[in-house]
């Protein structure tokens, strides 16, 4: 399998860059210059059965490798790849991982289409309101790529294939077909981009990790209802944790304060004022 993504290179960064937090005792955030993967599965267990959500930037693939091997050693790899959606930074090192593991891949079936180099998203807007990487937007990657019979449709159901704890949630707006994940039996939700702890659009906040709810990426997000929509499906979980696709992991009252503030404020806080997907 070629490498979509081979030559290309973000330069941006966050002092996150390269942590691994265990935010459960079986989830581990893993923050690649500004996006976060998880690894799920309990790294004491005999097994050593886990599973990894996103596949982060473009050439990251040995570091995820390395952490995972940190984690579960070496010689166990993952069980399945579960995609949130097909953005750059979430599938940048996919291929080279699939080389490495050859392991199979879920996404939503409206995801599919960008993930079998069939459409690619639109461009990101550089009108949104909010800060340079939002002006950077328009350079970053929006093609669509090819996993060819890697990528599986995942079950109508809502379930996970191998996890039997865990249920996807259709949240889309940011993309067509972009999920999250949530445990009922401790309320953890992996967010993915349907919201997001950091001012993603600030380059200065970015690099900081500056803690603020947001709503989705705005220079990404092409449906602004579905996305309000969708954050309004996740506070109705009342999750305790939440791990979002950027920013830093959120918990308890200030995860309900926040995630409330945010569904009751949608539209001054994450909407953008202008841009070619607003209104």
């Amino acid at each position: 399998m070629d490498s979509t993504y081979e030559h290309t290179f973000i330069p941006l960064t966050t002092l996150s860059s390269g942590e691994s937090k265990e935010v459960a005792i079986d989830i581990y955030s893993y923050c690649i210059q500004f996006v976060n993967i998880c690894f799920l599965g309990n790294a004491t267990s005999k097994e050593k059965e886990w599973f990894l959500i996103d596949a982060g930037m473009p050439r990251s693939a040995d570091s995820i490798i390395r952490t995972a091997e940190d984690h579960y050693g070496t010689g166990h790899k993952p069980q399945a790849i579960i995609l949130t959606h097909g953005h750059f930074d979430h599938v940048g090192a996919i291929e080279d991982l699939l080389e490495h593991w050859d392991v199979p891949v879920y996404a939503h079936e409206l995801e599919i289409p960008y993930l079998t180099g069939k459409a690619d998203y639109p461009k990101g807007d550089s009108t949104v309101d909010g800060g340079l990487v939002s002006e950077l937007s328009p350079f970053f990657p929006n093609h669509g790529i090819n996993l060819e019979n890697h990528v599986k449709q995942l079950p109508a159901d809502g379930s996970i294939p191998g996890l039997p704890d865990w249920r996807w949630l259709h949240t889309p707006g940011h993309t067509p077909g972009h999920i999250s994940l949530f445990r009922e039996k401790d309320r953890s939700l992996i967010v993915g981009d349907a919201f997001v702890t950091v001012k993603q659009e600030s380059l200065y906040k970015v690099f900081l990790q500056t803690k603020e709810i947001s709503g989705p990426p705005k220079y990404f997000t092409t449906d602004w209802q579905a996305a309000e929509e969708s954050v309004k499906k996740l506070r109705a979980l009342h999750p305790s944790l939440a791990v979002s696709g950027h920013g830093t992991p959120m918990r308890g009252d200030e995860l309900t304060n926040k995630l409330t503030y945010l569904v009751e404020n949608f539209e001054k806080v994450a909407i953008p004022k202008e841009g070619r997907f607003v209104h």
